[in-house]
């Protein structure tokens, strides 16, 4: 007999979002030089904060390189994504994107999201839209990052795959 694998939870499914509903990810991740240093690389983000120590000695943002804010914001939606994206078909769009304090080499962020809308999909009936506020807070409980994230995700109804009968789940 093949059993089926599952790699995503049951509980963030389109219906199991509620307006309101505030989640802590269980996950943190502390900032090493390594992501700052290959992401701003990568897009050539040459502002001297991120590469120049000597100068950042001094700064009135704090002691040490700064971590490109795209990094932490990129964390910040990475840590929330097990909870938030597992069933998700695609990524709508960012809105609201700040970056309330500065994120240091060895910073650590946590992550937390609330539900604030759900709706059904325009173009499809297996998915809904939900809309996330997610935020990070560094090691000093600072939030560091807020964004807002639009996301499509499957309709349990329609993918969930039932496991007494063996059937496969109903979306494409």
């Amino acid at each position: 007999m093949t059993t089926h694998v599952h790699l995503t939870g049951d509980s963030n499914y389109f219906e199991d979002f509620e307006v309101g509903r505030r989640m802590r990810h269980a996950r943190s991740a502390t900032i090493a030089e390594v992501e700052n240093n290959f992401i701003s690389k990568q897009v050539m983000n040459t502002a001297q904060a991120h590469w120049n120590e000597a100068i950042t000695a001094d700064s009135p943002l704090g002691e040490g390189r700064l971590v490109f804010g795209l990094v932490t914001g990129s964390m910040t939606v990475g840590l929330a994504s097990q909870d938030t994206a597992e069933n998700a078909l695609a990524e709508l769009g960012l809105d609201n994107v700040r970056f309330n304090k500065p994120v240091h080499h060895g910073d650590t962020v946590t992550a937390y999201t609330e539900v604030l809308a759900t709706d059904p999909a325009d173009c499809r009936d297996d998915a809904g839209v939900v809309r996330f506020k997610h935020w990070g807070r560094n090691q000093y409980g600072d939030i560091v990052c807020e964004l807002e994230r639009i996301v499509l995700i499957k309709r349990r109804s329609h993918w969930r795959h039932h496991p007494t009968t063996n059937e496969e789940p109903a979306g494409p």
